[in-house]
């Protein structure tokens, strides 16, 4: 067969493929209707790698995220990575302390895991944003809700200071 008609196939086959997965796959993450409306819920996301809050963000969805995957072999490398980059030394050392003395993450200020997370910029000054993060923990009208002002460096983007909101 000459490669021409090859491409053609495999360019037919794998056009297939793609359409019959996007048709099966609504179907198949749909198994109950509080999968599909997790799912709409964030039909978009953006980001800017500059913005302090937008860093704080990132920093709470994917270690919420490595948290919440409990099952997952490498979480906790994630986890140990997510910290090293995202955190300064002296704010690894401050959750680290907590940790110790608490018995807590020292991240979420917790020992369970949050099912939904907001990050609200609060203002800045002397070289710093502060971000107050909001963490819900539960379904429902009664679901407990905690805060954090997360303190960011504006040259580095590092995560400075974590203090619970009393």
């Amino acid at each position: 067969m000459p490669i021409h008609h090859r491409k053609t196939l495999l360019t037919a086959v794998a056009l297939t493929a793609g359409l019959s997965l996007a048709a099966v796959t609504p179907a198949l993450a749909g198994a109950s209707a509080s999968h599909t409306t997790r799912a709409a819920a964030v039909s978009s996301a953006q980001g800017d790698p500059r913005n302090a809050t937008q860093h704080v963000a990132d920093f709470y969805g994917a270690y919420i995220d490595a948290v919440w995957a409990t099952d997952d072999k490498s979480a906790g490398a994630a986890l140990k990575a997510l910290r090293g980059f995202y955190l300064s030394a002296a704010a690894q050392k401050k959750v680290a302390a907590f940790e110790k003395k608490e018995h807590a993450d020292g991240i979420l200020f917790a020992q369970n895991v949050p099912v939904k997370w907001r990050v609200a910029y609060t203002g800045s000054g002397t070289g710093h944003a502060t971000s107050r993060v909001t963490l819900t923990w539960g379904d429902g009208p009664h679901a407990e809700v905690s805060r954090i002002d997360v303190q960011s460096d504006l040259k580095t983007l590092k995560i400075t200071a974590l203090k619970p909101v009393r």
